[in-house]
């Protein structure tokens, strides 16, 4: 099951994607993480699709990526004694805390907290954008509006306020549970929605205590202005283009974009490009040219993933999106514009001695004809630093945890192999050989470069570099055991 690209693909399951033999379709077709929406389905179907993908690892032998997208506070407006109706701009609107059905003169927003948050000259916008309004007045309980842009508001639609902090946690009551429920499954990483400053991120992994990473969602431009903090604190970042078009100006996203990305390459921090990637593929089997572009664009700018979300949770061709997302990635890394891009954008702060091992390991691979980096990591730390450096040769990550295995996978360029654990670094060099060799990177009259720390287990400790033949007889045949 090798891949013969870096950029990870991320399959959102869903209605379409609910058994196993679509589920290893996807994995077959190029799917390398699995994305559990905890919007859409209820603990018991989240719980089922989690144990397909685990039978789907145990049958390939492969470890596997699982992230839990946590839904977040969604703030939605109240119903209308006729289900709909029509403003038009210019007119009056008011949102209130009476749970009275609205009409076309005000309805309810059920939450407080947004009105003591408003201040006038706010914008409200309502169904991801479609309709906005402008605060006049407002108090503790209501707010009165101006339509600006009118159209049709019905029960329940979402409600963005770009303009304001909300004091809102990034945790309700529902993806405190939620939390819970898949940290007890095993998820591998948690994404946390609607994130807007580095406390959020702590309360979440305090939540987690350890078993998931946990990756922050970039969508309200609170998140972006305080991006470094948060980055800081997340284990991961995804950039939501969705609702981060609806309360930015959409011209303002494909920089913002670029920037992240940016920042997170740096940081050694994986970076996941999200929402509306190959829309049109919910109802077509052919993507628009745009779309290819766009898919395209985050591959170039070296994002460590790219998502699919309703194509493959409930479209009708779950299987042709990845497949086109896998081609695209085959074409742009084989474009030798590619590697100029990535090259040229590498910007890696060094500051320990792991950080030079890796940065090593990577000039190594560009000037000789080794034709992988092995290495080992126990947390999945160095694994990440070396992706950071966005070698030309494969990444294979080696770890004797199986839960570290299934993290890595979501990084640029890593091939995850589960190992035994080694007390010596000649013994990791053959297990990284055998592990290139198996797994089709290697041939007997090739050679890899392996990177390890020395004493083995302990955490961060990366310290030993070595170009090694992959025929495990000049291994041995070149020291002995007291060589080290």
């Amino acid at each position: 099951m090798r891949r013969h690209r870096n950029v990870k693909i991320v399959a959102t399951l869903g209605p379409a994607s609910d058994d196993y033999e679509t589920i290893r379709g996807l994995f077959e077709a190029g799917a390398d993480v699995f994305r559990l929406n905890m919007s859409h389905g209820g603990h018991e179907e989240i719980r089922a699709r989690h144990n397909i993908i685990r039978d789907i690892e145990r049958d390939t032998g492969r470890p596997i990526c699982i992230l839990a997208d946590l839904q977040g506070p969604k703030l939605r407006c109240g119903v209308f004694a006729d289900d709909a109706v029509e403003i038009e701009a210019g007119q009056p609107f008011r949102f209130d805390l009476d749970d009275a059905p609205g009409d076309a003169t005000r309805v309810q927003l059920p939450h407080r907290e947004i009105f003591e948050a408003l201040r006038p000259g706010a914008t409200l916008l309502v169904n991801d954008g479609k309709l906005s309004l402008k605060v006049d007045a407002c108090d503790a309980e209501s707010a009165d509006c101006t339509v600006v842009t009118g159209g049709t508001i019905s029960n329940r639609k979402g409600v963005n306020v770009p303009d304001v902090v909300l004091p809102l946690a990034a945790l309700s009551a529902k993806d405190r549970d939620d939390l819970e429920f898949v940290c007890g499954l095993g998820v591998d990483w948690l994404a946390l929605s609607f994130v807007q400053r580095a406390s959020d991120v702590e309360e979440a992994r305090k939540l987690a205590r350890g078993r998931a990473s946990v990756l922050s969602k970039i969508e309200k431009p609170a998140g972006v202005d305080c991006f470094e903090e948060i980055l800081e604190a997340s284990d991961g970042i995804m950039v939501a283009r969705g609702d981060l078009g609806v309360e930015l100006p959409v011209q303002n996203v494909p920089p913002i974009q670029k920037r992240l990305i940016r920042k997170c390459r740096a940081a050694a921090k994986p970076v996941i490009v999200a929402t509306q990637m190959l829309e049109s593929m919910i109802d077509s089997p052919m993507p628009t040219r745009a779309e290819v572009s766009d898919v395209a664009q985050a591959i170039y700018e070296g994002a460590d993933a790219i998502m699919l979300s309703a194509e493959s949770a409930a479209g009708s061709y779950p299987l042709e999106a990845v497949r086109t997302m896998n081609d695209v990635a085959l074409s742009v890394e084989s474009d030798p514009t590619y590697r100029e891009i990535i090259e040229a954008s590498r910007q890696a702060e060094r500051t320990s001695t792991a950080d030079g091992i890796v940065a090593a390991a990577r000039e190594i691979a560009e000037t000789t004809d080794v034709v992988a980096i092995c290495v080992f990591s126990h947390s999945g730390a160095t694994a990440f630093k070396v992706s950071r450096e966005r070698p030309r040769v494969p990444i294979i990550a080696l770890t004797p945890f199986l839960e570290a295995a299934r993290r890595m996978g979501l990084a640029w360029g890593t091939h995850c192999v589960t190992t035994q654990p080694v007390e010596r670094f000649k013994y990791a060099v053959v297990s990284a050989v055998r592990a290139a060799k198996a797994n089709d990177f290697a041939t007997l009259k090739d050679h890899v470069v392996v990177t390890a720390g020395v004493p083995f287990n302990v955490s961060g400790s990366t310290n030993i570099l070595r170009v090694a033949p992959c025929d495990e007889r000049l291994i041995f045949g070149a020291e002995t055991d007291d060589d080290e």
